[in-house]
């Protein structure tokens, strides 16, 4: 072998290798918006049987794995990072993956600020019966004075 067929094929090997680095790093993605998704997925449908947003149990998982992909897009934009991705099928998938997981967390977002109406609502409720219980058992008025009680005076017919 010539020392121009041995670089050839080294430079190929390299190539070969960063191409498979690159795809698993893709595979790998993929794998991470296929979990985030079904997590806001499984989410989406327990905040449609009205569950407040509080009370979710995917919260912590979906914020971690939401900061591992905005952490890869940040150093994709950033340029620290590169997702050449050759395979058109990969890319496809990659792009499909994507649109899955934003058609998912629009859902999510119109899903939570209802949630969120829902819970300010209920609060809402609650600190109205607490204000008309106060007012019913309070001394004083709306000017802040002593208000005046209704008194009963009856005659008692017992002697």
């Amino acid at each position: 072998m010539t020392a121009v067929q041995t670089k050839s094929k080294a430079k190929n090997q390299a190539n070969s290798q960063a191409t498979g680095t690159s795809d698993a790093r893709i595979e790998s993605l993929i794998a991470l918006i296929d979990t985030l998704t079904a997590l806001v997925a499984a989410e989406n449908a327990e905040l449609a049987k009205g569950l407040p947003a509080s009370r979710l149990k995917q919260v912590d998982e979906k914020s971690r794995l939401a900061e591992m992909f905005e952490r890869i897009v940040a150093e994709c934009a950033a340029g620290t990072t590169s997702l050449n991705v050759r395979d058109r099928m990969l890319r496809e998938q990659l792009l499909e993956r994507i649109l899955k997981l934003r058609a998912a967390m629009d859902e999510n977002l119109l899903r939570l600020r209802a949630a969120i109406e829902a819970s300010n609502r209920r609060i809402e409720a609650v600190m109205q019966a607490i204000r008309e219980q106060i007012a019913a058992v309070s001394p004083y008025g709306a000017s802040g004075r002593l208000a005046a009680r209704a008194v009963s005076s009856g005659t008692s017919r017992s002697a």
